[in-house]
């Protein structure tokens, strides 16, 4: 459970880490011209100012049900996939 919680707390805050990026295109870019001695193509450059994002531990008490669970085996339907490759040739 606090592995779960820890997993979804970072990915927001990669989140907000990818929302709070400021993006600049700094030049255009080309594509390649058509004939035979054509030049290389060129990609644009960007400048990417990400934001600083500082995750620490602390403890916190709070209070959580503490539930007992049963297991039991029980037959369910799954899916069973057979896949069949083309020969080759």
């Amino acid at each position: 459970m606090i592995k779960h919680f820890l997993t979804l707390m970072c990915a927001g805050g990669f989140f907000f880490a990818a929302v709070g990026c400021d993006v600049e295109q700094t030049s255009e870019g080309e594509l390649p011209t058509v004939d035979v001695d054509a030049d290389p193509g060129k990609l644009p450059e960007f400048d990417v100012d990400a934001p600083e994002v500082d995750v620490q531990m602390k403890e916190k008490t709070m209070k959580v049900p503490d539930v007992d669970v049963e297991m039991k085996d029980t037959t369910v339907e799954v899916p069973d996939i057979d896949i069949d490759l083309p020969a080759d040739e």
